[in-house]
């Protein structure tokens, strides 16, 4: 290792990606910290779901009591009402005779005393089994109207007694009809039909004290509102609610959502009625009624978390950057070792090859040239000429074959930086001769884009070298057998010459592409120690140039490489 090098490890030089932050520790750091957060604030979390759980439970059962209870004391109190004027008419029809109901005096006697007693009673009829309302007390003139065709007359034959759903008739206001059957003293049923107001019930649903989410209202079996409802509607309107079957003394509590809101509502018969009491209670928002019951547990839970994120941040940026920090040492060590074995691996090879051929050739580079001088001094040698060919043809190969020997050198040699005037294709041309046994045995072709002008840069030739033979190499290790690759020039613009190597290979993914300059990251599984490209970024960036990377999948990867024509490193 060069005294540069040594200086460079012990102050702590690192490359440029490590300084700024590998993608790989933000991709750590956000995994600790998420894995942190969740191990802290799951259990907040648990604990607050099933407070918001509980409260919602309790809101519910607290819903459902107190429609249990409008249920239970409406109920008696409509039952109350109800069954005081049926049962003060089923008392007349059964005290009173025919005879003394056949008097439209004595009926508007028995009415004005009905709405003295009980109140609600709009008119009286008298209706003979003909279905003729014979006599009849009322402010609408009914009598000798015919019922014998409706419903329930012939109910109120058959049964005895028939109480009505709520209707409009003549009136044109909500009310219903109470009627009983009885029998004269020949044996001629006839039927005392009495109407009373709905405003009586009415009363009933004006005196409960309900808040603005609650509703109480009667219905009929079909789910017709026989009062008027706030959620609902008027009188006689149907509601989209499916109504429970008719059972005696039974309450029925359900929920279902409507527009959006959870509705709890309850039923309740009426006895001897055709009207069900349903009381329906719209709950709030289930997470606003939480957040207003449980503010301060709320608050405590954002300021809990946000402490947690705190401290779980610091910690893990603490504990990643303390990694990084040793990661670099370990890189810094491995990227020394790995250059110095290269260099030594090298050397070596150069050593041998310099030894074992350039003895060899300088003797015969000695003795071709003996003989030409002897050739020359010899004037009457036959084909003279001739053999003057063939032993420049032996020159030319040494020489050519110490060419090849002195890029060999040229490469291995070095270590500090030192500038030099470069012919970049020439370099590069260079850089391929090294692989030419490998291009000839996997028929791997290269094109030369290079202009027709001599290209010339201020640089050092062996980091250069490197720079180029990682990428080259990397691209013939991409392509299959017959594959293509091809490296141009561009010296178009004034300040720096772009080198670009393209092949026809395999590509690299999206997510490989990202992390191809890290040390240590490689693709190429146990052949690959990963640090080829970290070492050759670190090379243009020493050099003041640097490196883009650009590739598809299935498409192929260009690698640019942007040298400065002058550069200005330290030598």
């Amino acid at each position: 290792m060069d005294s540069e090098q040594k200086n460079k490890v012990d102050s702590g030089e690192v490359s440029e990606e490590l300084r700024e932050g590998l993608p790989r520790y933000r991709r750590l750091r956000k995994l600790s910290v998420i894995i942190t957060l969740l191990v802290a604030l799951i259990p907040l979390a648990i604990m607050t779901i099933i407070n918001f759980y509980q409260d919602q439970e309790s809101y519910r059962a607290e819903s459902r009591y107190n429609i249990s209870r409008i249920l239970s004391n409406t109920k008696r109190t409509l039952e109350f009402v109800v069954e005081e004027r049926r049962a003060a008419i089923s008392l007349i029809i059964s005290q009173v005779t025919y005879d003394q109901l056949s008097d439209d005096d004595g009926l508007k006697t028995i009415l004005q005393n009905l709405n003295g007693s009980f109140g609600g009673f709009v008119d009286l009829g008298l209706i003979d089994s003909s279905g003729n309302q014979t006599y009849y007390v009322g402010p609408y003139e009914l009598k000798g109207k015919n019922y014998k065709n409706q419903e329930w007359f012939n109910e109120v034959l058959v049964r005895g007694a028939h109480i009505s759903d709520v209707f409009m008739g003549h009136r044109n206001l909500p009310h219903f009809v109470v009627a009983f059957r009885h029998e004269r003293k020949n044996g001629e049923p006839y039927v005392l039909r009495a109407t009373i107001d709905m405003e009586m019930i009415n009363r009933v649903f004006y005196s409960l004290d309900l808040d603005r989410n609650t509703d109480a209202f009667l219905v009929n079996q079909d789910g017709v509102l026989q009062t008027a409802s706030i959620f609902f509607g008027d009188v006689l309107s149907e509601i989209n609610v499916d109504v429970p079957k008719r059972f005696r003394h039974r309450e029925v509590i359900d929920e279902y959502e409507k527009e959006g809101k959870w509705v709890t509502s309850g039923y309740a018969f009426i006895e001897d009625t055709p009207f069900i009491l349903m009381v329906s209670k719209q709950r709030d928002n289930p997470f606003l009624h939480w957040f207003y019951q449980r503010t301060g547990l709320f608050w405590f839970l954002i300021v809990s978390a946000a402490l947690i994120l705190v401290v779980v941040m610091y910690g893990s940026s603490m504990t990643i950057k303390r990694l990084q920090e040793l990661d670099k040492r370990r890189a810094r060590m491995l990227h020394n070792v790995e250059y110095t074995n290269k260099m030594a691996t090298i050397g070596r090879m150069a050593s041998g090859v310099a030894h074992e051929i350039n003895n060899p050739l300088a003797i015969i580079n000695e003795k071709a040239g003996l003989l030409n001088d002897l050739v020359f001094h010899t004037k009457d040698l036959p084909e003279r000429d001739k053999f003057f060919d063939l032993s420049d043809s032996i020159i030319r190969s040494v020489e050519r074959c110490s060419k090849v020997t002195h890029r060999l050198l040229g490469f291995a040699r070095r270590m500090d930086a030192k500038k030099e005037t470069i012919d970049v294709k020439e370099l590069l041309e260079e850089v391929v001769g090294f692989q030419k046994t490998e291009l000839a045995h996997r028929n791997i072709q290269v094109n030369y884009n290079f202009p027709p002008e001599t290209i010339l840069v201020e640089s050092d030739r062996g980091l250069l070298q490197q720079v180029f033979l990682n990428i080259i190499n990397n691209a013939f290790a991409a392509v299959d057998v017959g594959g293509h690759v091809e490296i141009g020039i561009d010296g178009t613009d004034t300040k720096s010459v772009i080198v670009s190597v393209t092949d026809d290979g395999i590509g690299i993914s999206e997510d490989n592409l990202q992390h191809i300059f890290e040390p240590f990251y490689s693709t190429k599984g146990e052949f690959g120690t990963g640090l080829g490209l970290s070492i050759t970024r670190d090379i243009m960036q020493k050099l003041e140039g640097h490196i883009d990377v650009k590739s598809k999948p299935g498409e192929g990867t260009t690698f640019n490489v942007y040298i400065p024509r002058r550069g200005n490193f330290q030598v």
